[in-house]
């Protein structure tokens, strides 16, 4: 408050003493108060103004002041040419000047604004490939999250709540023998994260929702509030997550976009380790693990057979294979049984 005061008197004191050359006491004294209202309102208004404006958005409006002040003072020696009554050149000038201000400060404030706002573009363009990922339970148990980052795929960040290195050691210590390896495979994976691969960065953070009860819905309640990204192989997750607009990166989906491309009527030699579904049917794995049923071989479990692509099915857990024993392999058998 003290500050306009200040600004007030200022203000009255320059408009009083421009104006008592020419006017009479009381029409210089009403010029210095009218004068003085009006310094104390800009005050006001700049301070408010500032209190909205970014440092860059300031300094567009310091250039234009700067640029307004060069110009006004050129105008004003041209004014000066002119035929111009003494009494009006000083307001002339005034409102040359202010005229000239106002333009600088608006010009200056909105190029420094929009400089800003480019800046700030290409700035969350460039975080785009660092956004913060962020490891469930699932994929950390799984492993291959480490030989993806090592192989330089996935970078940056990697936050693990404390609530989900709670639950790895709760499956760590548990009376289970399966699930106690896979608890013990998890922090191990974690460790070698942390002291083997250097282009990521473990951070365990004590992000929790006491309000929460699934660390699913944790999870993704952590990554709308740090907007970051949550890489997990768990179906379930994935679609919760893409409800609430969550970016999700399935590893069980970039293993299956890796998987090389069958099409029917391909061949194929497969390994039939055991009986399907349906009557007549065997089973086999391709060396990725996709599972490939043939249809009549059931009489070849053991056996190396030769099969023939008759379609492939893909499904959000993975992807299967449909063939059927290959005829000319099929006719070799038989001529071997009788010869």
């Amino acid at each position: 408050m003290i500050l306009k005061i200040i600004f007030f008197v200022l203000g009255a004191l320059a408009a009083f003493a421009i104006a008592q050359s020419e006017y009479s006491l009381i029409v210089s004294a009403v010029a210095g108060l009218l004068f003085g209202i009006i310094t104390v309102g800009l005050a006001w208004g700049v301070e408010g103004l500032l209190k909205k404006t970014s440092a860059r958005g300031f300094q567009g409006a310091a250039i234009g002041i700067a640029s307004a002040s060069i110009v006004f003072f050129a105008l004003n020696s041209v004014l000066s040419g002119f035929s111009i009554p003494g009494s009006v050149l000083p307001f002339v000038s005034a409102a040359f000047f202010f005229v000239l201000l106002n333009i600088g400060v608006t010009l200056g404030f909105k190029k420094g604004k929009e400089t800003m706002q480019a800046g700030s573009r290409t700035r969350a363009g460039s975080k785009n490939t660092g956004e913060t990922k962020i490891l469930d339970t699932s994929v950390i148990i799984d492993g291959r999250i480490a030989d993806v980052a090592e192989a330089g795929f996935i970078n940056g960040t990697m936050i693990i709540p404390r609530f989900i290195i709670k639950e790895l050691q709760h499956i760590a210590d548990s009376s289970e023998p399966i699930k106690r390896v896979r608890g013990r495979r998890g922090l191990d994976v974690l460790k070698r994260m942390q002291q083997e691969i250097p282009n990521v960065s473990i951070k365990i953070t004590n992000h929790d929702f006491p309000n929460i009860k699934e660390a699913d819905l944790k999870l993704v309640e952590l990554a709308n509030n740090l907007k970051g990204i949550i890489i997990t192989n768990d179906f379930n997750l994935n679609k919760v997550a893409g409800l609430q607009n969550v970016k999700v990166l399935n590893l069980n989906q970039l293993s299956n976009a890796l998987k090389p491309v069958v099409l029917p009527g391909e061949t194929m030699t497969i390994h039939v380790v055991k009986e399907g579904k349906e009557d007549n049917q065997g089973v086999g794995y391709l060396e990725d693990g996709t599972m490939v049923v043939v249809d009549e071989a059931k009489r070849h479990m053991g056996d190396e057979i030769q099969v023939s692509v008759t379609s492939v099915l893909q499904t959000p857990t993975g992807r299967m294979i449909f063939s059927k024993v290959k005829e000319t392999g099929r006719k070799h058998m038989v001529s071997d049984i009788r010869g």
